[in-house]
C-alpha cells in the first residue's frame, strides 16, 4: 500500500471500531472485551527433570485396578490385606517427647523421662536453635507434598492406589497425615518413595525481608504501584520477579520434603483393623488444632513463635507479605497491609496448613457418583419411611435396576411449550429442597424421641 491508502484504511477501521463501541454501549454489557490485567506473555514452563539430590523412583505402567494384590492361604481362603500409613515432616529441632518402649519410658534428649501429660511435651529443647522458618514453610506446602507423594506412589506401585485419611497436628505443631490404603506395598518401596518426594516452590527469593512491618512500601496512586518510601521508585512487579527465574542457574525459593514414614499391615476382621479405623476417623469431626492446643506457658510460647513466623511469610503469589521482600504481589492493588494477610495460612486455627483435612481418593469406595446418589436416596427414604416416595420428583428419580428402561430422557429446549420459565423452575427447586429438609428434620426428631421410649421398659425391668 501507498502511505495514502494505508492512512485511508486506518481511518475506515477507526470508524468501524467507533460504530461497534456505540452498539455495545446501547446494550447491557459491562466491562471490557479483553481484560486489562490479562498477561499476554506465554505460559511459563518448568523442567520436569528430577533433582540430582533425590533418589530415582521405579516407574511402572499404571494398571486400572484400584485394589491391591490378593493372597491365598493354606485352607484356600483368599486374603486381601490393607495398610495404615503415617506421613510426617522432617525434624526442625529436638523437642521434648514421651518415648515409650512397651512398659519402659525412655529418656528424652533433655535427659528427663516425661509423662504422657507433661507440660513440656512438643516444645523445643532449645528454642533458640529451633528452625521455626522451615517449620512454617513445611506447614504451608505440606498439602502440595502430599499430592506429589500420591502421584509417586501410583507411578511406582503400578496400580491406581486408593486411600482415605485425615491430617492433624502433632504436639510439636507440625502437620502429619494418616492414610488407609486398599492394598499393600513393600515398606522398602514406601520409604524410597518418601525419600524421593519433594515439592519445589518457584517463587522469587524471600530469604531476608527488605522492609519492616511498621515501615512497608507505600501505594502510589499515579503509578498504580507500590514504591520504596525513600527512593520513590516502584518495586519490581510479580512478572518481572518471575522473569529473573528464567536464568539457567536459578534455583527454587524453597524445597519441601517428607520426613519419617510409618507403615503397618491391616487384616480384615481383626482388632488392628477396628483400631486403625477409629484412629483415622476420630479426627474428621475435630478442629485441626484441637489435639495440639497449648495448655502451658512453654507450649503457648512455642505456638506464638510459630504463628509469628507464619504471619510474615508469603502464602501465595497474591499475598500482601511479598511487599516485605521487595516484590509487588500478583494482581497488585491498593490497601494491602503486609503482616495482616487474610489468607488461611496466617490464622491461628490452621497454623499454616490450608489444604483439605479429610482426603479421600475418588475411587476409594469402588462406587460411581450415580451409586452414591442412589445410596443417599435410599437412606433418605428409609429415614422418612416412605414420606417422600409418592412425590413426582422422586418417582422420576427412582433408582430401580430397570430405571433406564422405564424412562426416556432428552434435553429440554427453552422454546419448548411445556418448559416453564427459569424463574419458576428455580423457585420450584428451592421449595422442594426446603420441604425435603423440613421432612428430614421432622423424621430425625421423631426417631430421637422414639429411641428413649423404647429403652424405658428395659430400664424399669432392670
Amino acid at each position: 500500500m501507498t502511505p495514502d491508502e494505508r492512512a485511508a484504511q486506518v481511518a475506515e477501521i477507526d470508524a468501524a471500531i467507533a460504530e461497534l463501541d456505540e452498539a455495545l454501549g446501547e446494550t447491557s454489557l459491562r466491562g471490557h472485551l479483553t481484560p486489562k490485567e490479562r498477561d499476554e506473555r506465554p505460559r511459563r514452563k518448568r523442567s520436569t527433570r528430577r533433582r540430582q539430590d533425590s533418589p530415582d523412583l521405579p516407574r511402572l505402567p499404571v494398571d486400572p485396578r484400584t485394589v491391591g494384590r490378593a493372597y491365598s492361604g493354606r485352607a484356600g481362603k483368599t486374603y486381601r490385606p490393607s495398610m495404615l500409613v503415617t506421613l510426617t515432616l522432617d525434624s526442625h529441632g529436638p523437642v521434648h517427647s514421651h518415648l515409650r518402649r512397651g512398659a519402659y519410658v525412655a529418656a528424652c534428649e533433655c535427659g528427663t523421662r516425661h509423662g504422657p501429660h507433661d507440660d513440656l511435651l512438643g516444645t523445643p529443647v532449645d528454642p533458640a536453635g529451633y528452625d521455626y522458618r522451615r517449620a512454617a514453610l513445611d506447614a504451608i506446602h505440606f498439602a502440595r507434598v502430599l499430592d506429589r507423594w500420591w502421584q509417586n506412589v501410583r507411578r511406582a506401585a503400578g496400580w491406581n492406589v486408593q486411600y482415605a485419611g485425615a491430617v492433624e497436628l502433632q504436639r510439636r505443631l507440625a502437620p502429619h497425615a494418616h492414610f488407609a490404603i486398599r492394598g499393600t506395598l513393600p515398606r522398602r518401596l514406601l520409604k524410597q518413595i518418601a525419600a524421593a518426594t519433594y515439592h519445589q516452590v518457584w517463587w522469587p527469593p524471600f530469604n531476608e525481608p527488605v522492609y519492616r512491618v511498621d515501615k512497608p512500601p507505600v501505594w502510589d496512586v499515579d503509578r498504580q504501584a507500590y514504591i520504596d518510601p525513600k527512593t520513590r521508585e516502584p518495586l519490581p512487579t510479580w512478572g518481572e520477579a518471575l522473569d529473573a527465574l528464567e536464568e539457567p542457574d536459578s534455583r527454587p525459593a524453597y524445597v519441601a520434603r517428607l520426613g519419617r514414614i510409618d507403615a503397618r499391615g491391616i487384616e480384615q476382621g481383626t482388632k488392628d483393623a477396628e483400631r486403625s479405623i477409629r484412629y483415622v476417623t476420630k479426627y474428621v469431626t475435630k478442629d485441626l488444632t484441637d489435639q495440639a492446643r497449648p495448655r502451658s506457658d512453654p507450649q503457648k510460647a512455642h505456638f506464638d513463635r510459630l504463628h509469628a513466623e507464619l504471619s510474615v511469610l508469603p502464602c501465595s503469589p497474591t499475598c500482601a507479605n511479598w511487599l516485605l521482600y521487595g516484590v509487588q504481589p500478583d494482581g497488585v492493588k491498593a490497601g494491602l497491609t503486609p503482616g495482616r494477610c487474610t489468607g488461611k495460612v496466617h490464622q491461628r486455627s490452621t497454623l499454616g496448613f490450608t489444604g483439605r483435612r479429610v482426603l479421600v481418593s475418588r475411587q476409594w469406595s469402588g462406587k460411581t457418583l450415580a451409586d452414591h446418589r442412589a445410596d443417599n436416596r435410599a437412606w433418605v427414604r428409609a429415614i422418612l419411611a416412605g414420606g417422600m416416595a409418592d412425590t413426582e420428583e422422586h418417582d422420576q428419580a427412582a433408582d430401580d435396576a430397570d430405571g433406564s428402561k422405564r424412562y426416556r430422557f432428552e434435553l429440554a429446549r427453552p422454546e419448548d411449550p411445556d418448559v416453564p420459565p427459569l424463574e419458576h423452575r428455580l423457585l420450584r427447586a428451592i421449595s422442594a429442597r426446603i420441604r425435603w429438609r423440613t421432612d428430614l428434620d421432622t423424621a430425625r426428631l421423631r426417631t430421637a424421641a422414639v429411641a428413649p421410649s423404647s429403652d424405658q421398659p428395659a430400664a424399669l425391668a432392670a
